[in-house]
């Protein structure tokens, strides 16, 4: 935000403002720098105004449009105007290409210690269908609204993945977008939600797309069949909301680490680790959620990630198996244990992670991580903070950077 210095309003009333051009070309200069789009923000006061644009709003934005588009070298020119609704808000908003129609700003996606999706004021809210009656006596309508309105990312399609994917559905999720580039196997149909024998080689996400929309035939699910160590597959995600990372691959971790600060797209990232002892005796049942969002640490910044198996993980195939004989990256493709009690454990205690956030029934200075010892009984939160000198700290400026080239800030592997 670049609030209007006192000294640059030439006029200003109860109902009119007039603002010298000092007062916002300083802020457009800070939009080309740091390639983002600038938006024209005021308020139409009261409990009963309307935030919509008055004629003279349109002269001024006649008056401004090319100004904008022009000195901050993005090419658009956006407005947003709010009116207070008690201890909330209601808006409107628009976007102005140079060429090309001016489109609607239609919702507001609040991403920092609580999660709000706002609607545009003119768009008419629609009550909950019967079906999601206990979920309002719990929540309340407006949430139960907000749930079917959500574009949610969900990287892996395996026992922690699909078990997510089903409890978002039953919550009333209705836009999904499911990546994972493997195939049902034997050994999958014991804890993958929706899996049956006689699906077993068919890819993972459309057994769990079809499964979903047995469940709500309403439901917009996309399907990727893909890695999102690569470019494309990563590029789609930009669409959503929210991202669950339900991969086990560290190269994938990697990459939603980059897309929470880059992209500002909040991620809630899951693992599960089994430990046996010598005689094959379960003795650790150890799960972590960890909430990616700005001013966390990464995954990277938290040691969640290993580095060495990320680096060969982003190889070849052939790669990666000749260096492994080499000893110059670790030995990859052991087959981890996997038990559905236990993967269903931990994708509840993320579905629950943003239930809180969105809702606030928890503490007010939410952890960013939840660790449960399962063989312990045991449930830990922390907080961590980004390195000084690591892209996630907001001092590095690649918070919202958007579509960098390359994008992420990284190199891609060429498929």
């Amino acid at each position: 935000m670049h609030p209007v210095p006192p000294e640059a309003y030439i006029e200003q009333s109860p109902h009119h403002l007039l603002i010298a051009s000092q007062g916002y070309v300083p802020a457009l200069g800070a939009a080309e720098a740091d390639h983002a789009v600038p938006i024209w923000f005021h308020t139409h006061p009261g409990e009963e105004g309307a935030p919509l644009p008055s004629n003279h709003d349109r002269q001024v934005d006649r008056e401004i449009a090319d100004l904008f588009q022009l000195r901050s070298g993005s090419g658009l020119y956006g407005t947003l105007i709010a009116s207070p609704r008690g201890a909330d808000y209601v808006f409107s908003g628009e976007l102005t290409p140079e060429t090309g129609e001016t489109s609607s700003i239609d919702r507001l996606w609040v991403v920092g210690e609580r999660w709000k999706l706002m609607p545009a004021f003119a768009r008419q809210a629609t009550l909950p269908e019967a079906l999601f009656d206990r979920n309002v006596r719990a929540f309340g309508p407006a949430i139960q609204t907000i749930l079917g309105d959500l574009r949610i990312g969900i990287v892996g399609a395996g026992g922690t993945g699909s078990a997510v994917a089903e409890q978002l559905v039953r919550l009333g999720v209705r836009h999904l977008l499911l990546i994972d580039n493997d195939s049902l196997s034997e050994s999958n149909v014991t804890r993958v939600y929706g899996s049956t024998p006689g699906r077993v080689g068919q890819l993972k996400v459309e057994v769990l797309r079809d499964h979903l929309l047995a469940i709500a035939s309403d439901l917009d699910c996309s399907i990727v069949d893909g890695m999102i160590t690569t470019r494309s597959v990563a590029w789609a995600l930009r669409s959503c909301d929210l991202i669950f990372g339900c991969t086990d691959d560290n190269a994938g971790r990697l990459v939603l680490s980059r897309i929470s600060t880059y992209l500002l797209t909040p991620v809630i990232d899951v693992g599960v680790l089994l430990s046996s002892d010598q005689a094959g005796t379960l003795i650790g049942i150890d799960a972590r959620v960890t909430t990616l969002t700005p001013g966390a640490g990464c995954l990277v910044c938290r040691n969640r990630v290993d580095l060495g198996r990320a680096s060969a993980e982003m190889k070849s195939p052939d790669e990666r198996q000749r260096l492994a004989n080499e000893g110059y990256a670790p030995a990859l493709g052991r087959v981890e244990p996997a038990v559905v009690a236990f993967t269903t454990a931990v994708a509840a205690a993320a579905v629950n992670e943003l239930l809180d956030r969105l809702i606030g029934y928890g503490p007010p200075e939410r952890p960013t991580e939840t660790l449960l010892r399962l063989h312990e009984r045991e449930i830990s939160t922390n907080r961590a903070f980004p390195h000084d000198a690591h892209y996630c700290h907001q001092a590095q400026g690649k918070w919202g950077a958007g579509d960098e080239d390359p994008f992420l800030g990284q190199l891609w592997v060429t498929v």
